[in-house]
């Protein structure tokens, strides 16, 4: 009967033989115990008898007879002989249409206290990214309600880019932005490593009950443990392929990579991996690719990816930002100079670039964009000039252009927090500023 089926299912799923094991050592965030017989990536559970209660740990290393894990919360409990019981399953993702609206944990347990997520289905964390043959080809424009992004750094169906950022230029802020702004028909949003006081703020400033009614939010905070951290992001990424596989156009906004690859880090250092490029094990290198690739098209749906990258010092050049950088498909930079002009969002864009901004826009939008981005980029090179008033008019014809359109480019750049621009909107109002008549339609689409 269909109203047993669930029940049906996770009676099919139990393994009535439990394998279980000791708990011989703990070594920093380490667990180390003699059995069960388990494969890495299992979920195991730690009992801890004197407490009457348990915690969640995955096998992260096996050597010899002896099982190495990481817990997915903390360890106070854990002693000497706790018992390890084996699930038989790797971790995966809780989904069903009724996660739009909910927040929940790396865990896929729900944390906003609106009760159970009532799912009967469950896609496996670890997937592997479709076969590169049966990626469709990105042709179309997804539009993100930002008029620089959308007119200058166009943005296809299936695209993957970096936000490249150092700390509070507003990267949240344009996150939620896009979220509640774009034509996507869901977001997800993996908010990993975040303060936890921001969570909330960005729930309510940042995303709104807009944003949220048709958003899917994973938070795992920078006090939880790395584990938790790292597979926060594989569940975001499990999330997005779901509503994907149903053939919809999902929103992947990810907040932050560089906090991912540190939790990566201090799994690899605590399982004995020798530090590499500064301070980075090699697994940090071999992980960022399986996870960014799994975003992108199928031959049923779309994965477009924002991926935030925290840049030291605003260094564009140390590891892991130039790692992703050469793995995605285009960056945006976020410049501190124009954030303390308040210039927001502070997205330089002749710092910036979109590799398929030829595949997914025609030839009247790429002349338009390329001439905005001229004349930008030529009142920049003489800006010293003109702001102390060394620079004679009539002196130079391109530098005359580029004074004179310099407001109108400024004015489209910029734009409130609220405010929303559609495609159409923002082609026409860049055709307007570059006086290119466009001889076909200005849509999302290319002919």
């Amino acid at each position: 009967m269909p109203l047993f089926t669930k029940y049906n299912e996770v009676v099919d799923d139990i393994d009535p033989i439990k394998y279980v094991g000791r708990v011989e050592r703990v070594r920093g965030l380490l667990i180390e115990s003699s059995g069960p017989t388990t494969t890495v990536g299992e979920l195991c559970q730690i009992i801890l008898e004197k407490k009457g209660t348990s915690i969640w740990a995955e096998v992260v290393g096996l050597h010899g007879h002896t099982v190495q894990l990481m817990p997915f919360s903390d360890l106070e409990g854990v002693e000497i002989g706790s018992p390890v019981v084996g699930t038989g399953n790797p971790l995966s993702a809780p989904v069903t249409e009724k996660l739009l609206g909910r927040v929940i944990d790396s865990m896929g347990r729900p944390m906003d206290g609106l009760g159970e997520l009532g799912s009967t289905e469950n896609y496996p964390c670890t997937n592997i990214p479709p076969s590169a043959l049966d990626r469709s080809p990105i042709r179309n424009q997804i539009g993100t309600g930002i008029r620089a992004i959308d007119g200058m750094l166009p943005t296809g169906k299936g695209q993957r880019l970096g936000i490249f950022a150092g700390s509070g230029v507003g990267k949240s802020t344009l996150l939620g932005m896009i979220a509640r702004n774009t034509n996507a028909d869901v977001n997800v949003i993996a908010l990993i490593g975040e303060r936890g006081r921001e969570v909330q703020e960005f729930i309510a400033n940042d995303l709104g009950p807009e944003g949220l009614a048709r958003s899917v939010l994973i938070v795992s905070t920078g006090d939880t443990p790395p584990l938790s951290r790292l597979r926060g992001a594989y569940m975001a990424t499990a999330v997005a392929e779901y509503f994907r596989d149903q053939g919809q156009d999902v929103m992947l906004l990810f907040d932050s990579v560089t906090r991912f690859a540190r939790a990566q880090r201090e799994i690899g250092l605590s399982i004995g991996e020798a530090p590499a490029t500064r301070g980075y094990p090699p697994s940090v290198f071999s992980t960022l690719p399986r996870l960014l690739e799994r975003c992108g098209t199928s031959d049923k749906g779309t994965i477009t990816g924002f991926y935030t990258i925290l840049v030291d010092g605003d260094d564009m050049d140390e590891p892991i930002a130039d790692t992703v950088r050469g793995i995605l498909d285009g960056h945006l930079v976020l410049s501190r100079k124009l954030a303390e002009a308040y210039h927001y969002p502070a997205i330089d864009v002749l710092g910036s670039i979109s590799r398929l901004t030829p595949k997914i826009t025609n030839q009247d939008q790429q002349k338009a964009a390329g001439i905005l981005r001229r004349h930008l980029a030529v009142y920049r090179d003489h800006e010293d000039l003109i702001s102390i008033g060394a620079y004679s008019r009539g002196s130079n014809p391109q530098v005359d252009n580029a004074i004179a359109i310099y407001p109108a480019i400024m004015e489209f750049l910029q734009q409130g927090i609220e405010e929303q621009s559609g495609l159409d909107e923002t082609w026409n109002r860049l055709f307007e500023i570059t006086g290119i008549s466009p001889q076909s339609p200005a849509t999302g689409e290319k002919e």
